[in-house]
């Protein structure tokens, strides 16, 4: 059994390292991106929309609480198979739901747990990766995690929705259409389990940790610690409103996108929302993330955060040309790209800065409650966004958001950052 397993460990990452976050990409994208177009193209409100769908964000703002239960409970390999097995069960069981007269209620529970299994899947696959590669690897490999992930949100968000935006044409009927292509992602993660349970290495570091009395105190002492920092305050508000114009955006995007002329819409067919939004549109954040992280490796955090701030944050101004003008359909392409351009130059530093918090002895659990609040400052404005548009429409919305975006951009002249 041991000459079995360290066959398996010499295996080299590349054949598994792109599938794992890949595999992590897919759910995140599905929950938090295309579910809002599902049920727009289903008839649901956008007001209940936002509301819910930013709600399933919370298993991502509370992972931290059950990490420990992960980590002190079999091992990292036996979490990440069971939750893509989870994740099939899931998207199957959304797929059949669609039919049903009640199908937004309990769609909107299997989500909720689908959620719950990705934040988890999470949880193992960052720790599996720590323990199954080399430092030497795990540097090298950064890069590549961030890359297969960005390619999951482009097979998501931009392939699925085209493909059923032609389905809704082919078989001239939308629920259908929508159930075919979770049937289709369902069928994915058992390949995805079947091939992983095949390659997946068993490193001998990868044993679920001893628990042990201090456990609970280790855990109260590292967040007393991460509120302990210097200029808190000033810390918090950052990651809570860096990203609030975009929060309240990037839930209405889509669905502006697909809404009729008629209510405040650019009217366009869901494989065309696949094409502008998730395909060129995510290409373009892609793009925006590699530049930022070049820029920031040339010129430093300190130069670079102001101006990707603004990078982030003054495209946003398209989408109030967009909703007042309704431009023709090739001007809507650029537009979109240039705006997720900015959002993956912002976001990069926003991603930098929250790493450059992470200091001392805790690293990895100050991350785990930066990321958590960065989830709390997305879904709080997201799921307001949808009754916020329904009663000022969408050029009033969109100028809103404009507004929103200056107190983030202030935060970063309190927040510290020392070269």
């Amino acid at each position: 059994m041991n000459s079995h397993r360290h066959k398996l460990v010499s295996l080299s990452p590349w054949t598994f390292i792109p599938t794992l976050y890949f595999a992590q990409g897919v759910p995140n994208t599905i929950i938090n991106t295309v579910s809002v177009i599902l049920y727009k193209r289903l008839g649901i409100s956008n007001q209940e929309i936002t509301f819910w769908t930013s709600l399933l964000n919370l298993p991502w703002v509370l992972k931290m609480l059950w990490a420990p239960f992960v980590d002190t409970n079999s091992t990292k390999r036996t979490w990440m198979l069971t939750m893509q097995l989870g994740m099939f069960a899931c998207l199957g069981l959304i797929a059949l739901s669609l039919q049903l007269p009640n199908f937004f209620v309990i769609s909107l529970v299997i989500f909720a747990v689908a959620a719950f299994i990705s934040a988890t899947y999470d949880i193992a696959t960052d720790g599996f990766y720590m323990l199954a590669l080399s430092s030497e690897q795990q540097a090298f490999f950064v890069g590549f995690r961030s890359l297969f992930f960005r390619l999951a949100m482009l097979f998501g968000s931009g392939f699925l929705v085209f493909l059923t935006g032609k389905l809704e044409i082919y078989l001239n009927n939308i629920r259908l259409a929508w159930m075919a292509t979770f049937g289709l992602v369902s069928i994915l993660f058992v390949l995805l389990f079947i091939y992983h349970r095949l390659v997946l290495p068993e490193p001998d570091l990868d044993q679920p940790r001893q628990k042990n009395i201090n456990q609970e105190i280790s855990f109260g002492i590292i967040v007393k610690s991460y509120f302990k920092q210097a200029k808190i305050i000033a810390i918090l508000a950052f990651i809570l409103l860096y990203r609030l114009g975009e929060a309240m955006l990037v839930k209405l995007a889509s669905l502006f996108l697909l809404d009729p002329i008629e209510e405040g819409g650019l009217g366009l067919s869901t494989d065309t929302v696949g094409l502008v939004y998730g395909t060129f549109g995510v290409i373009s954040l892609i793009s925006g993330g590699i530049l930022g992280g070049l820029l920031i490796s040339r010129y430093g955090l300190r130069k670079c955060l102001l101006p990707m701030a603004l990078a982030l944050n003054i495209p946003d101004i398209f989408y109030v040309y967009m909703a007042a003008v309704k431009p023709y359909l090739l001007l809507v392409y650029p537009l979109v790209a240039l705006e997720q351009f900015g959002y993956g130059l912002g976001f990069t530093g926003f991603t930098v800065y929250l790493l450059y918090l992470c200091k001392g002895e805790y690293k990895t659990s100050h991350y785990a409650i930066s990321t958590g609040l960065m989830a709390l400052g997305l879904m709080l404005p997201g799921a307001i966004s949808g009754a916020i548009q329904k009663s000022i429409g969408y050029t009033s919305f969109f100028i809103l958001v404009c507004f929103f975006t200056i107190p983030g951009m202030i935060s970063i002249f309190f927040i510290p950052l020392e070269e």
